[in-house]
């Protein structure tokens, strides 16, 4: 298919990006090292850094660094510093069933992203092309499926710890804006009781204090019904239970996977569309560029090439 067409003013060309793995973080206390794939443009500086967090797929190496090319290529390309961490929750790790915090390691995976941030000299002076060239002051995250939990915390939800019954708040505010991919819903009789049984952390998801600007991204046949019994809805809830300012993206006919945002020819992508990844690729790098830059006029710019009139791949919302 081919891709969206856009104005030159809203897309320069493509630049060549660099992409440097592992980037190894010792972490004392951490199961391993925090490995790490970093994507940016060769040229450019005052990078604006988007922390990018992987889902849990049926593939070993998607569910990694290695994961989610369509995305931090496109962005890096844009102009984007993409940070890729192996989250302990990925296939690529052999990690003992009994070690603590498995098998999401829900908490784990935000402290990953905390840690990224702490040490963001360390990561520049491990990359010969970037010292000097990450702004420290325009951050943000993203996430796709249990990445956008992962994403989420860091944005503000909360959750009430199962192991220990306190109320769990790993919001960052260097943080200054986010996108959720697929990510989960509220929770309580929204899930399976599977989920419930075996996924304490999700019971208690709350939105209430989640105030950093967020775009949502859901596709409306994105049913899950192995986690949720409230069907492609549930998909929406960090929008809808969260407070403004924040963004809806309903993407027409996308499922799980909108269109293969986890790799390139995943085979196991339900609704394989290149049109859809490449609006995916489009509408989140616009509405990042704006949220980092104010006053930019990216995202309205791909929302109306997008969004509106008879081809349109999806519709937005806004609060």
């Amino acid at each position: 298919m081919s891709e969206p067409a856009f104005s030159a003013d809203v897309f320069s060309p493509r630049t060549a990006v660099l992409s440097v793995s592992p980037v190894t973080l010792p972490i004392p206390g951490r199961p391993v090292d925090l490995q790490l794939r970093i994507t940016a443009p060769v040229t450019g500086d005052d990078l604006p850094v988007v922390l990018l967090s992987h889902g849990q797929g049926f593939s070993h190496h998607l569910s990694s660094l290695d994961g989610y090319a369509p995305l931090a290529h496109f962005w890096a390309a844009h102009g984007f510093a993409v940070i890729q961490p192996t989250h302990l929750s990925s296939r690529t790790l052999t990690l003992a069933p009994d070690t603590p915090g498995a098998p999401m390691f829900w908490r784990s995976r935000a402290e990953d992203m905390r840690h990224i941030l702490d040490r963001l000299d360390a990561i520049e002076a491990a990359v010969p092309q970037l010292p000097g060239r990450l702004d420290r002051d325009r951050v943000a995250v993203a996430g796709h499926s249990m990445g956008g939990h992962t994403a989420s915390l860091l944005l503000g939800a909360r959750l009430t710890d199962p192991e220990d019954g306190t109320e769990a708040d790993l919001a960052d505010p260097r943080i200054k804006a986010g996108v959720l991919l697929a990510a989960p819903g509220r929770g309580g009789d929204a899930l399976t009781e599977t989920v419930a049984r075996d996924f304490g952390f999700l019971v208690t998801t709350d939105f209430a204090a989640m105030t950093t600007p967020t775009l949502v991204v859901a596709g409306d046949k994105d049913d899950s019904a192995h986690l949720t019994v409230d069907g492609p809805d549930w998909h929406a809830d960090p929008y809808l239970l969260s407070p403004g300012p924040k963004a809806l993206l309903t993407l027409f006919d996308g499922e799980h996977s909108l269109g293969g945002v986890s790799g390139y020819d995943v085979a196991e992508t339900t609704d394989d569309s290149p049109e859809r990844v490449a609006a995916v690729q489009r509408l989140t790098w616009a509405y990042l560029r704006t949220q980092l830059y104010p006053g930019d006029p990216a995202w309205q710019t791909a929302r109306d090439a997008l969004t509106a009139g008879p081809h349109a791949v999806g519709r937005v919302e806004t609060k």
